[in-house]
């Protein structure tokens, strides 16, 4: 049980509210525990938390433009790792061709997402159509494979050595956000039952990060049924009813799709910006001490950000402040935008994430500066 120290106080001029009618002139920062969902401090500041004029050394925000990333990797495990911890392996996976093997994670859960492209997933448990804005979630140790005639980009996630649960939504309920009832799961359908074949078929293992081959004379895919419920299941970000208020700008806590048990992911889908006078219209100025948090763009405009596209990514570390770029804030206080209309999948880390080696001209080195 947390015992928090909890020992509600204002000093100088404060909003009453958090997030809603700021002191004039003000800039609202947030500091906070366990993401948003711990104890937690406004404070307001004469100038904007993010109007450095240089930063030094290794801690700073980062872009990178993962469409420039090699294309046509034939397999998942070949897949490039933009950014891991000891608990997350992010990967992204862009391949134009079906698999001619099967794969098998034995290191933790896997959660796909489709960027780009569709076509259909062949796993232990049947088959699955997907396509571009599905989320599919396979339990650690599925046999799986996908099948495809036009070019994929998937995100790979990995819940090293855990699973992926649904989050707690407290007080607004179990259908809220999504209700479970959308969720699809694979069939043994004739689809599934057609692949069966007594031909010669290579599984690739990964297990502590190592590869080995399992060489069976027949399809191992090869259930006539099965009844549980440890299964795979798929969500598409379409069918993902975003929490919101006029009155107020809800936390990305309350996007939360899934959650492991060191990071969280979340989905920012197309929502009405808030329209009371007063509240915040763009997210605010924090400082997520707790978290490193990932943005991946899937598709629109950012509204909080300039000069982002989709297939970028941005890594905004703890310890250093982040929030809305300059023009996305005033735009936001003249309340110029009515809806957003961006997709992206989120990322927190309870754990610092190392960056991978990307190759010359896929990190925008001016993104800590384009806060000027």
């Amino acid at each position: 049980m947390s015992h928090w120290i909890t020992l509600p106080k204002i000093e100088g001029v404060a909003s009453k509210q958090a997030h809603a009618d700021l002191p004039p002139e003000s800039y609202e920062r947030e500091l906070g525990k366990e993401g948003f969902y711990g104890p937690s401090t406004q404070m307001y500041h004469r100038h904007p938390p993010t109007g450095w004029s240089d930063v030094q050394g290794p801690l700073r925000p980062r872009a990178f433009d993962t469409t420039r990333l090699e294309a046509n990797q034939t397999s998942p495990w070949n897949a490039f790792r933009l950014l891991s911890n000891p608990h997350l392996q992010f990967r992204l996976w862009k391949t134009d061709s079906s698999m001619d093997h099967l794969v098998r994670n034995a290191d933790g859960d896997e959660l796909l997402f489709i960027h780009q492209g569709g076509g259909d997933l062949y796993c232990d448990y049947g088959h699955l159509a997907f396509r571009e804005g599905d989320y599919i979630l396979l339990p650690r140790g599925t046999l799986w494979r996908v099948e495809t005639e036009n070019p994929l980009c998937l995100l790979l996630l990995e819940a090293t050595a855990d699973s992926y649960q649904l989050p707690d939504k407290g007080i607004v309920g179990s259908h809220a956000v999504f209700d479970p009832a959308v969720l699809d799961t694979p069939e043994i359908d004739e689809s599934f039952l057609a692949q069966q074949t007594e031909s010669e078929w290579r599984v690739v293992v990964k297990r502590r990060g190592a590869l080995s081959t399992i060489i069976y004379p027949f399809n191992p895919l090869d259930a006539v049924g099965w009844h549980g419920t440890l299964l795979p299941v798929r969500l598409n970000w379409r069918d993902i009813r975003p929490v919101m208020s006029h009155r107020y700008h809800i936390p990305p806590s309350a996007h939360t799709t899934f959650a492991a048990s060191r990071f969280v992911v979340c989905t920012f889908c197309p929502r009405p910006i808030e329209s009371d006078p007063g509240a915040l219209k763009v997210p605010f100025f924090h400082n997520n001490d707790d978290y490193d948090e990932v943005l991946f763009y899937h598709q629109g405009e950012f509204f909080s950000r300039d000069n982002i596209h989709p297939g970028m990514m941005t890594l905004h570390p703890s310890g250093i402040t982040h929030g809305p770029h300059p023009k996305a804030f005033e735009a936001g206080k003249k309340a110029l935008r009515k809806e957003t209309n961006e997709v992206a999948v989120m990322v927190d880390a309870r754990d610092a994430l190392e960056v991978a080696e990307f190759p010359p001209g896929v990190e925008w080195t001016g993104y800590v500066d384009s806060w000027k």
